[in-house]
Order: C-alpha cells, then structure tokens, then sequence
C-alpha cells in the first residue's frame, strides 16, 4: 500500500508517529511523511536540522517532505503562528510538493494541533483517497483544560472546525475508548470510529536488564529515584508535583528525576529554587528517545501525572503503554482511563489528580517495598502491555481498516 502520513511533529521530535511509521515500511508498505521542521519541545529548531537538513529527508525508508514553518518559541502568539503556519503550509507547499503522487490511503497523527489535519483533508480530496484521523488529543475541550483559549465563542468556533474535519473523515481511530461520546458529538456519528490505542515503542520493548543505567544517573545511584520522562507542561501538573517532593523532603532515600523538557520548564527550575529542592528534585533536560531505556534501568518507579480535569480523565497519556513495556512500576497521580489501565495491570500506584500529598505517601509506600514486590509490580505491567497493547495485533487492524476502506472505494 501507499501511504502518506501526515503530522505536525516526526523525527527527530520523539512521537509514537515514528514507530508506526517504521513498521509500516518494515512491512513493505510504500510510507510518504508530510511534516514540519522539528522544533518541538523546546520551541525552537533543532540545531543539527538547520546544520544538515539534508540529513532528515528519510526515515526508515521513508521520504520525509517537509513544510517551512514558525517554531513554538515560548508565548500563547508565538504557539497559535505555530500552529498556523503548519496548517497553512502544509495545504499550499505541501500540496505542491507531493503533486504527481498517488496513494492508496492518507493517516494522521493528530495529538495538538487539529488545524494539523487541514492539509489531509485537502489531500483526501485532490489524491482521492481514505482518511483516517487518529486523535489522540481532544478539541477544543483541551485548549479550555490547559488555559489556552478561554473565550467561549473562540471554543465554538473551534468546535465547528473539529466537526469539519471530523466528518471529512473515512475513519476516526481513538486512543481511548472514553473518546467515544466525545468524538461521535462532533463527527455526527459513531459508525466511523474505531479503537486503536498506543503501544511500547521498540526502544522499550527488549528487556532492561540488558541496558546499561543511564551514567547521568550515577550519582543517584544509591537513592530511590522516581522518574518523569516526556514533555514539562501545563497537563503534567508539575505543581503537585512539586508539592509531592515537598512533602518527602525528609526523605533521604527518595529523589525525583526529570528527563524532558517543554514550555513549562522554566517555571518548573524557578520552582524548585523558590522551594529550596534542589537537592530533591533533578531536572536533566531532554535526551533521545534511544536514551531512554538507560534512563529507565536506572529508576526505581516511573512517573506519570495529568491535571484534574474532565476531559483529562478521558485520556491514556502515552507514557502509559512505554512505562508498562518497560517492566518498571508505575506511579500515577491522575484520574480515569489512565489510573484504570495502571490499576487493572497491577502495575504500580495511583492516587488522584492534583494531590500532591497523595502522590508523596504513594512514593514512600513504594520505596518501602521491597525489590521483589516492585520487580513483580514491572513484570504485571510488561505482561499487561503485551496482551493489551501489542504493536503487531494494532498495526494489523490498522493494515485491514485500509483494505476496507480501499474495497469500499471499488464498490462505490
């Protein structure tokens, strides 16, 4: 098959889009990736990309075309020009640059922005060829949760162009099935939606033991160290995080890790200054995804963290499925679907969104453990993942969602 892909965010950037991109090609489908000029998250473009840009054209096979753009930067302007000139160029330069190119289907990875999904359903029409949209992002509820947009008019009118692009789908794939409601009040209709959640990615499918712990680690190495991987934002809730640390700060034994970065970090480093933790809580700064296996092997527990909030709830955060593949309990300080999967696989912790000293006792609980009960914590969390999240088994209903839309095609 033929597929172009089309997402605001690829490799270099660390996004799940990246995997699937690379089993597709591994089995021997024609993959195209339309995106943009990697500058997530620290708002800027990556240095080794504006050195060599050459460098990005291909991955895993797969030609990689790329679209000029405005990076994030830092501001809520800056991040709505973000946006805007992604979506913008995407449907003028995009469409010249894959001119004269057939496909046999079109996928979009939309976490935010959905405005990223504008050049796909240009293509679904000019290429004519199915759509499918995987949301793993809801809008406009999420720009209300993180604070981006509060004018309830603007919210409506980004309402009306989720339904557009939503009804302008062949198939609309969910992360989670709580989406269901939500995504059926904009698309008009449930009959198009299909579940398709996240697996481990590949880095973290092969055992731990087998990966050397991180050396920036070293000097940790005698603490229980709790582990933060991925983006620093709104969501993640870092104030109860905060607030955690606080609250174990008379225990030696325990220290908290950061590994990412985003808009958010430098409210987070003046935080911990402000709250005088700095022995309490490490901020490392972001690493490839590659690296992260190392990180890993070198944490005692993984931490995963959403805001209160409705819509929230709703959410599987990514993380989730790459903790559970890594064999490495799991503390959670959030809310629905997420704390229902950790809970369900026996793999870790949870306590309530936005309950920093909850999230404390649940730390020191788990430090207490003994290795052997958190050993078995990690195991129950890889099982779970294999069983519920297989990357093989998703991909499959993924390759025969193509096929019927394609066999529809022919008998219309």
């Amino acid at each position: 098959m033929r597929v172009l892909v089309v997402s605001q965010y690829f490799w270099p950037e660390n996004f799940r889009i990246n995997d699937l991109v690379s089993e597709l090609t591994a089995r021997g489908h024609s993959v195209t990736v339309l995106t943009g000029v990697p500058n997530y998250p620290e708002g800027r473009t990556f240095p080794e990309f504006v050195k060599d840009p050459g460098r990005f054209s291909q991955y895993a096979g797969a030609p990689v075309i790329r679209v000029p753009m405005l990076p994030r930067r830092q501001g809520k302007m800056h991040l709505a020009l973000n946006y805007l000139s992604f979506a913008w160029s995407g449907l003028v330069v995009g469409s010249w640059r894959l001119r004269g190119r057939r496909f046999d289907a079109i996928f979009v990875f939309q976490i935010s922005p959905i405005t990223a999904a504008l050049p796909a359903v240009l293509q679904r029409r000019l290429k004519k060829a199915p759509l499918l949209l995987w949301v793993l992002d809801l809008w406009p509820e999420t720009l209300a949760a993180v604070g981006v947009i509060k004018s309830p008019r603007v919210l409506t009118w980004v309402g009306y162009l989720v339904a557009y692009i939503y009804r302008r789908c062949d198939r609309i794939l969910i992360q989670s099935r709580a989406f269901g409601a939500n995504i059926e009040r904009y698309a008009g209709d449930r009959a198009r939606i299909r579940y398709f959640p996240g697996w481990a990615e590949s880095t973290f499918r092969d055992n731990l033991e087998n990966v050397a712990p991180a050396p920036e680690l070293a000097a940790y190495r005698h603490t229980f160290n709790i582990l933060l991987a991925g983006n620093i934002g709104d969501a993640q809730d870092f104030p109860a995080i905060l607030d955690a640390a606080e609250n174990t700060r008379e225990r030696d034994d325990i220290r908290w890790i950061i590994v990412g970065d985003g808009r958010a970090a430098e409210y987070v480093r003046s935080e911990i200054k402000r709250r005088a933790l700095q022995e309490k809580v490490v901020m490392l700064g972001r690493y490839p995804l590659e690296r992260m296996p190392s990180f890993f092997r070198a944490a005692g527990a993984l931490l995963v963290t959403l805001r209160s909030n409705p819509i929230f709830s709703l959410t599987i955060p990514g993380k989730v499925q790459s903790y559970l593949g890594a064999g490495v309990p799991i503390l959670g300080m959030l809310d629905g679907e997420g704390a229902r999967v950790i809970e369900q696989a026996e793999a870790g912790l949870v306590c309530p969104a936005g309950q920093g000293r909850a999230l404390a006792r649940c730390a020191e609980q788990m430090a207490d453990m003994s290795l052997q009960d958190r050993t078995a914590m990690g195991t129950r969390g890889r099982e779970y993942c294999r069983r519920e999240f297989d990357r093989a088994t998703l991909v499959d209903d993924l390759e025969k969602w193509i096929a019927e839309l394609g066999q529809e095609r022919l008998d219309t």
